[in-house]
């Protein structure tokens, strides 16, 4: 696995459009930069980051810009502006061999999974998932009075500068659409308790995954190569994390056996499966969502309503790092190993 240099004081990063531009969000995105900027860091935008519209230009456009921020090298990392719906379109449109031959991060969250699972699993470049560049402008109310920066995001920031910590279940969590929120911190007022498969599991495996909505649109595409991935790390082993942003339960259900069936998640390969709260729960076919994960995974270890993906706080996630996992029954513990 090929780990890009961390970012120093006075790094560049690039922040490009590869799903939806900032348009209608500036503001936020501008109170983003700033905390970015107080890194120490210099941002680099590329030309479609501000349009305002559900695509950051054309496919072509939107391809074009990323492969520059990868081949510029006065960048030293390079951040998707936001989520969206229709990253997949850049696709056919991506130098593979130039991302390879210029490996740097890539941090994303939501749709940019399409083009951060296949750099991983393609390349062998890990890629960071949780955070967009635009994401940096969320407070929580800071003792003693006014804001501060939440700890999830205080992850990520480490983590690019090459700090890992180590992250643990948050006590609360946000019980609201992050999207529909007034301006002003997030307050936390949901216990969090997640649910399992097993009483207690520590396992150590290569982590791989992120936003099950854009992933099941790569099986058996040209840019799903997970079973030579699966395969190349089997020794490993593998540690699977999903964020469902609005699958209902009966097209998560279908979507892990669709995974299973193309060779993704077997039994001899993966050691657990993570998987966050959903967003926009739609329960069908008189299915809860406990049904379909357990129905889906009967043979391995799942821990489930896990502090990963759309709702917050979350963690950050290492694509093609190796996660140890420690689980007590009622907490999470996750710490990632550069090997």
């Amino acid at each position: 696995m090929i780990y890009p240099e961390f970012l120093s004081d006075h790094a560049k990063v690039g922040i490009c459009a590869p799903s939806a531009g900032v348009g209608h969000k500036i503001e936020s995105f501008e109170n983003s930069l700033k905390v970015l900027r107080a890194q120490g860091w210099k941002v680099w935008e590329t030309e479609h980051v501000r349009v305002d519209d559900l695509r950051g230009g054309s496919a072509r456009e939107r391809a074009a810009e990323l492969m520059s921020l990868f081949s510029l090298d006065a960048v030293d990392a390079v951040f998707s502006a936001a989520g969206g719906d229709f990253l997949s379109e850049i696709l056919p449109y991506i130098d593979w061999q130039l991302l390879a031959e210029h490996p740097k991060w890539l941090m994303g969250a939501s749709d940019p999974t399409g083009i951060l699972y296949p750099l991983t699993t393609i390349c062998d470049i890990a890629t960071l998932y949780g955070s967009n560049g635009g994401s940096f402008d969320a407070t929580v109310p800071a003792p003693g009075g006014g804001t501060k920066l939440p700890e999830y995001l205080e992850n990520m920031l480490r983590i690019l500068k090459g700090d890992i910590p180590v992250q643990e279940t948050g006590a609360m969590h946000l019980g609201a659409d992050i999207f529909q929120l007034e301006d002003g911190p997030l307050i936390y007022s949901q216990p969090t308790i997640y649910q399992a498969s097993c009483g207690s599991l520590e396992c150590r495996g290569r982590c791989i995954g992120g936003c099950i909505d854009v992933l099941k649109d790569l099986i058996g595409t040209e840019y799903d190569q997970t079973r030579e991935f699966v395969r190349r790390y089997a020794e490993d082993g593998i540690i699977w994390y999903f964020d469902n942003f609005s699958l209902s339960s009966a097209v998560l259900y279908r979507t892990f056996l669709q995974m299973r069936y193309a060779g993704w998640i077997t039994p001899e390969t993966t050691r657990a499966v993570l998987i966050g709260r959903t967003l926009f729960e739609r329960e069908e076919s008189d299915m809860s969502y406990e049904d379909a994960v357990r129905m889906a995974f009967p043979d391995l270890p799942v821990i489930w309503e896990m502090d990963i993906g759309h709702t917050v706080p979350h963690f950050s996630m290492i694509n093609g790092a190796i996660l140890n996992v420690e689980w007590d029954g009622k907490k999470a513990r996750l710490q990632f190993e550069l090997k």
